[in-house]
């Protein structure tokens, strides 16, 4: 690697630093910049960081909240062929450190939200631990504290010394983007340069990104999806508007401040935004909003058609993907304004269909152009574990050795943990996880299908699935219900009947209703 002619993340500074000389790129409370101040800042911070002593392939660990600053971190040790390993902020110190003992940084920057980490951090709790950098511009008393540089600092003992170019890390390695396993522990994903370029270009090709946007940083910038984002949006140039993190009251305020035109959300953020709006009984400049990118799980159908009467100029979708994927695999559309205005409605969350397999688990769209997805059939029903490969995947695992990431062509292929399967038109259905699976009676079950089925009855608001030991099945299937409002449940009740206008759910009813969607497999579900 090295090869001018490879994808590398900075290669949008030329666009930004003629097309958008003179136009807004950045908003961060009263801080704003145009394309090319964004451009010098960052090399003049890449400067400082090469005459400090950083070099190519050092990491550096970075935990902060949202801010134009963080992306220019970013941006900068990338540029020197760093490789960048943003931590999250909510971590307690000890799960900073068993990830940085993994990654084994030579520098640590941090914000107020983490200053505490290095008093934690002096001595030998972080070996590798070379410089300790605030983030933003805290107090002679904090720097001292904590023996501390800023970047201010660094900007000002860099020289200019000609050109430079941006350089590359071994493997082309770019982002050291965490997640959690299902141990717990986390585990560091490594991102290349190409793998961040090909995932933008596919934003920019299905969501529909573009120079115009002006870009609301909800998701944070150590997660890989408001990563990606944010890359998508520096390659088209598009202006980044910045709120610490996410709190509903803060992200409406700054779409009707800033005009915002595209944002990310995951339920839960789109579920605050719409209480959040009923609770002040306003929704002033929601109007700006012309794309959602949903990730981090399905929205239920409440939640589309609260967030369609919100947003009401948006184009709506869902994205299906993980960190080892560099983000989004598969995009579906779930509300588009213009079909809408036309009378064209779209098929949301579910088709019909004869087939016992078609009326089970969650359509996630189609793959992306650069995607390619198979699925490695364990049973019947083409049902069975999802696999993909192709640019966007992981080089590795941090800890795993390079030569050994990949020995043959079937290790190519990267099993996501997810079950499912393809349909006739190419969507990608979702049917359970592999970890999740239940053994009963010598069946494989998957409770994310029956959820799915459960939750389709009127009187269901929420369901979990869980498998219980069973001497003689193995496992039991049992499910915990939420009944939505004005339901009660009854042992003895057969069939539902407003009676006093109250409405009852039983076992039999839901058992009875699992029949009827050709779950007939599950008659043993307790409730």
């Amino acid at each position: 690697m090295g090869i001018l002619s490879e994808a590398h993340i900075c290669q949008c500074f030329s666009r930004l630093a003629t097309q958008k000389r003179n136009s807004l790129v950045t908003i961060n409370g009263a801080r704003q910049k145009t394309g090319q101040q964004l451009v010098d800042s960052v090399l003049s911070l890449a400067r400082g960081l090469l005459q400090l002593g950083l070099r190519n392939g050092d990491v550096v660990a970075i935990s902060a909240f949202n801010s134009d600053w963080y992306l220019e971190w970013i941006l900068a040790v990338a540029f020197i062929g760093g490789i960048v390993a943003p931590l999250n902020y909510r971590w307690s110190f000890e799960e900073a450190r068993m990830a940085m003992v993994t990654i084994r940084p030579k520098m640590l920057v941090t914000d107020e939200s983490c200053y505490y980490w290095h008093s934690a951090a002096q001595g030998d709790a972080i070996p590798s631990l070379r410089w300790h950098v605030s983030l933003s511009s805290p107090s002679l008393d904090i720097i001292n504290k904590y023996n501390m540089l800023t970047a201010e600092m660094l900007v000002e003992q860099s020289v200019i010394y000609g050109s430079m170019n941006y350089s590359f890390a071994p493997e082309g390695a770019v982002i050291i983007c965490f997640t959690s396993g299902t141990t717990g522990r986390p585990k560091g994903v490594v991102i290349s340069h190409t793998a961040l370029i090909v995932q933008s270009l596919a934003k920019v090709a299905i969501v529909g990104y573009s120079e115009d946007d002006v870009y609301l940083h909800t998701a944070p910038l150590c997660h890989i999806g408001g990563l990606s984002s944010a890359m998508a949006m520096l390659m088209v140039g598009a202006c980044h508007a910045f709120i610490p993190k996410f709190e509903a009251t803060l992200a409406l305020e700054a779409i009707e401040q800033h005009h915002v035109t595209s944002l990310i959300t995951v339920p839960a953020m789109m579920a605050d935004l719409i209480s959040s709006v009923r609770l002040k009984r306003i929704q002033k400049g929601c109007d700006s909003v012309k794309k959602i990118l949903n990730g981090g799980g399905g929205l239920s159908d409440n939640l589309i058609k609260d967030a369609t009467r919100l947003f009401p100029r948006a184009k709506l979708l869902s994205a299906y993907g993980m960190t080892e994927t560099c983000s989004s695999l598969t995009f579906t559309t779930l509300f588009e304004p213009m079909l809408e205005a036309s009378g064209t409605s779209l098929q949301m969350l579910a088709i019909t269909s004869s087939s016992p397999v078609k009326a089970r688990g969650v359509c996630v769209g189609k793959p992306a152009p650069h995607v390619e997805i198979k699925i490695c059939v364990d049973g019947s029903y083409n049902v069975g574990r999802i696999l993909t490969r192709g640019p966007h995947v992981m080089l590795r695992y941090w800890d795993q050795i390079p030569e050994k990431a990949s020995n043959s062509v079937e290790e190519t292929w990267l099993d996501t943990g997810d079950i499912g399967f393809i349909d006739d038109h190419g969507n990608l259905w979702l049917v359970g996880r592999t970890n999740g699976r239940i053994k009963s009676g010598g069946e494989n079950i998957y409770p994310e299908e029956v959820e799915a089925v459960l939750i389709q009855h009127p009187g269901v608001l929420s369901s979990v699935v869980v498998g219980i030991p069973d001497p003689r099945l193995t496992e039991l299937v049992v499910s915990c219900i939420r009944l939505r409002e004005n339901w009660q449940w009854s042992d003895d009740s057969f069939k539902y009947s407003v009676q006093s206008n109250e409405l009852f759910l039983s076992s039999t009813i839901l058992r009875l209703h699992c029949r009827e969607k050709n779950l007939t497999g599950y008659a043993l579900l307790n409730f």
